[in-house]
């Protein structure tokens, strides 16, 4: 059904060395210097008016986000303590019903 597929083995026939296998290490070669990239697209300049709306936009989003989680941790909780609530009233007339026997 599901059959492994494997890449072709390699067919080529070995080459024959007749120099035994002596290793020589090449001399070290300083790499070229790359010269930095140049970019066509305009630098994004930040005035003070901008940036101060950043931040504030930044600050506004980290509160709505604390926001939700605050309320999402506060109807875990209420969730939480109401079912422990219906477990005792439940619990208190099971053995209300069980005494009137």
């Amino acid at each position: 059904m599901l059959t492994p597929k494997y890449p072709p083995q390699d067919t080529a026939p070995p080459t024959a060395d007749p120099a035994p296998h002596t290793h020589t290490p090449a001399p070290a070669v300083p790499a070229p210097a790359v010269p930095a990239a140049v970019s066509n697209r305009p630098t994004v300049q930040l005035t003070p008016g901008s940036a101060l709306a950043l931040a504030a936009g930044g600050g506004a989003v980290v509160l709505v986000v604390g926001a939700v989680l605050v309320s999402m941790l506060l109807a875990v909780a209420i969730t939480g303590v109401s079912v422990a609530v219906v477990a005792v009233v439940l619990r208190l007339l099971v053995k209300d019903l069980q005494r009137g026997r």
